[in-house]
């Protein structure tokens, strides 16, 4: 794990020189994008909301760059099928919607299907985005997923799993998120100029 994240750095020195060419005044920024996408292949950050998108990838390259830590996305963006197809496995698997609740959320509630949430790899990773993304809006939610972050612009309590999340119908205002007129469902109203704010910078 070592040996990969010390090749990983280095591809990122040797790719600052290109990324200047592409990007003069986010050359580190860019070099760092491209390479942890050839350190963790397999992520895909499409559909991502644009400030959870802009926030994770400015979050990791000061990881990247400040601390030397590698931050990989493991699954961010899910349509709602998806959801609901990895929520009624774990119902039949756990034998219960409430069971099931306590590690997936079905499509409605979802932060992955609006964009919002992050499922991060390796651990240290993990514990790094936990010490220092609030500075990004990013913020673990679970207790009981070390893995897992949303964008938020207001910090949350944390809760114990994602079924409690049931109680945020009663305090949805103090999770920066607003409750539709005549929907059960609690959609998340992003502050536009919190984008700009969460910006890494050289």
């Amino acid at each position: 794990m070592r040996l990969l994240a010390f090749l990983t750095r280095l591809v990122a020195v040797l790719l600052v020189p290109v990324a200047f060419c592409r990007a003069p005044g986010r050359a580190r920024f860019v070099a760092c994008q491209w390479a942890l996408s050839l350190r963790f292949p397999a992520e895909d950050l499409r559909g991502l909301a644009p400030e959870t998108l802009a926030a994770f990838t400015h979050a990791r390259a000061e990881a990247f760059w400040r601390d030397g830590q590698l931050i990989g996305l493991t699954s961010g963006h899910r349509d709602a099928r998806e959801q609901h197809r990895i929520f009624m496995a774990e119902v039949r698997r756990t034998g219960s919607v409430a069971a099931a609740r306590r590690r997936v959320l079905p499509p409605e509630e979802s932060g992955h299907v609006r964009g919002l949430a992050l499922d991060v790899r390796p651990t240290e990773g993990a514990r790094w985005l936990e010490r220092h993304g609030g500075r990004y809006g990013l913020y673990r939610v679970y207790d009981n997923e070390w893995w897992h972050f949303e964008y938020r612009t207001v910090e949350p309590v944390r809760l114990p799993h994602p079924g409690a999340t049931a109680w945020l119908f009663g305090h949805g205002a103090d999770y920066g998120l607003r409750q539709v007129p005549g929907t059960e469902v609690w959609p998340y109203e992003p502050q536009h100029d919190a984008v700009e704010d969460c910006r890494w910078r050289r």
